[in-house]
């Protein structure tokens, strides 16, 4: 080998080596430039993953009135707007003295497991209820509000059936939940409007606990949880309440506003970004704020359900039933009188056809012992009838002599065709009628349900049905019977079932709710 090929030939072997070392910087670049194009492109996936229009509504607090709506009720994912849900129903608690503010609260594997946002609870801690509220209204927490669904319902499926069955009393006929967090579930849906309903019913039905979604932050285990609704303190009059998002529904928020002695409720669905959800809400706000009413006019929004009490209301007298009616043959009873322990299916029935004619004055010495049977006079008709005799029956008329029983209230002339009670129909004695609400505890010394309260009496009966038909084996000969009893300035009528025992009242209350038909055990 020469002198000349020996120095070219070191030249060539770190030419190559050079070489190399420029292609791997290359491909290392390139690989970093693709990730990072990646990278931004899952973020403007993460951004226009969600595809619905927005949709929102602003509720004038005072009259009830719609101020603004747009896709108001176009189905929706709540996200965490659920847990607003989530909160009433412990208000719920707290309110009827079931569970206090200091109430420990067991935390399962199931609910430390939940995906953020989350306080990282552990399994086997407990949390106090106030600090499960407050990091609820500020960190939105998921573990925690499981722990609040897994403490009210047993377990997490059972409690979202009675967030369900909670919004259809409250009248949101477009929502179902399926958790109580608002994690994504396909299944898991509302409106606009709905929400909007429901934020009204917070701020009616709890105003004790409504100050709580005004929390921007508070300390829990020594370190400050600092709330997600950066419109409290910055829109004036904003005191709450809600914000939610997950990539299925975009970002969403309910907010209240007092200002001026009005009140609106505005929401709105499916915002790209927080900021521009906020934005959004802010022009809502200052658009329809000015037109709002300063008289509160609307009634509380209510639902159908009420704290237990055992205590009834006196049963005002009912009128007396006139006699002088064309003759049926049945007569459908659809509307039993308030308290009646009488099934609520109708009845058939017989009437007597009575014509005006003279008085007849019934004159007995006394009534025969029990056992003597009653013979009906020659020429009567003998009809299956119990008749029902009134203890204020009217005065017998002038020259007329009086009778134990009174005197019979028709008055014409013509003559009169009286009905005798055959023998086989047993005469009762003359006593005051007792409120049939009593008559259905009566001899019952255990435990009713309740299984709901409405403003009309029919939609009463209506729950009593449906109870009788999802849990007829567990309820067996339990008496229904519906109560009316006053609300402050307005009337409800409960649906109860007497007669029972403690383990059958709970058989039946959990059979019910499983079928999402609301349940409280009352003890007799």
């Amino acid at each position: 080998m020469s002198g000349r090929e020996s120095h070219v030939q070191p030249l060539v072997r770190w030419g190559s080596l050079g070489l190399a070392v420029l292609v791997a910087i290359a491909a290392m670049t390139g690989d970093a430039d693709a990730r990072s194009r990646r990278g931004r492109h899952h973020k403007a996936a993460a951004v226009s993953a969600y595809n619905p229009p927005t949709a929102s509504i602003v509720i004038d607090g005072n009259s009830g009135k719609v101020l603004q709506a747009s896709n108001a009720d176009a189905p929706r994912h709540p996200a965490s707007l659920t847990k607003m849900m989530t909160l009433y129903l412990l208000f719920e608690r707290l309110d009827s003295g079931k569970v206090k503010l200091n109430s420990e609260m067991p935390v399962s594997a199931h609910a430390a497991a939940q995906a953020p946002s989350k306080m990282g609870l552990k399994p086997g801690e407990t949390i106090q209820v106030e600090s499960a509220i407050k990091s609820i209204v500020t960190k939105s927490a998921n573990d925690v509000a499981v722990v609040i669904g897994e403490y009210l319902g047993g377990d997490e499926p059972s409690f979202a059936r009675m967030m369900t069955a909670k919004a259809r009393m409250l009248g949101m006929t477009q929502t179902t939940y399926r958790n109580a967090s608002g994690l994504p579930n396909d299944e898991q849906v509302t409106t606009a409007r709905d929400q909007a309903l429901l934020g009204r019913a917070l701020q009616d039905r709890f105003p004790n606990y409504f100050g709580y979604f005004s929390t921007r932050s508070f300390v829990f285990h020594g370190r400050t949880v600092r709330g997600h609704n950066r419109l409290l303190g910055s829109v004036d009059g904003v005191d709450g309440i809600k914000t939610g998002y997950i990539r299925a529904s975009g970002f969403n928020i309910v907010t209240s506003v007092n200002r001026d002695n009005r009140h609106i409720v505005a929401v709105v669905f499916g915002g790209r970004t927080a900021r521009a959800r906020d934005g959004l809400v802010r022009n809502l706000i200052d658009d329809t704020i000015k037109v709002a009413s300063v008289r509160r006019t609307a009634p509380p929004v209510g639902e159908g359900t009420v704290v237990a009490e055992t205590k009834l209301p006196a049963r005002p007298p009912a009128p007396a039933a006139d006699p002088r009616e064309q003759q049926t043959t049945t007569a459908t009873v659809d509307a039993p009188e308030l308290g009646s322990t009488d099934p609520i299916k109708p009845n058939a029935v017989k009437t007597l056809l009575v014509r005006p004619g003279k008085t007849q004055v019934a004159s007995l010495s006394e009534l025969p012992p029990s056992s003597r049977k009653m013979m009906p006079p020659a020429h009567t008709a003998s009809v299956s009838l119990i008749a029902t005799v009134k203890s204020d029956l009217p005065p017998p008329p002038p020259g007329a002599a009086p009778g134990v029983l009174g005197v019979l209230p028709a008055k014409a002339e013509g003559s009169t065709r009286v009905a005798s009670a055959g023998a086989t129909v047993p005469v009762a004695a003359v006593s005051t009628p007792e409120p049939p609400a009593a008559q259905a505890m009566k001899g019952h010394t255990g435990w009713m349900i309740q299984v709901g309260a409405f403003p009309e009496e029919k939609a009463a009966k209506e729950r009593l049905s449906a109870a009788q038909t999802k849990a007829k084996q567990q309820l067996g000969e339990a008496a229904p019977f519906t109560e009316k009893v006053a609300k402050g300035e307005r009337s409800l009528y409960r649906a109860r079932f007497a007669g029972l025992d403690k383990p059958q009242a709970e058989a039946a209350c959990k059979h019910l709710k499983q079928s999402e038909i609301p349940c409280m055990l009352i003890r007799n």
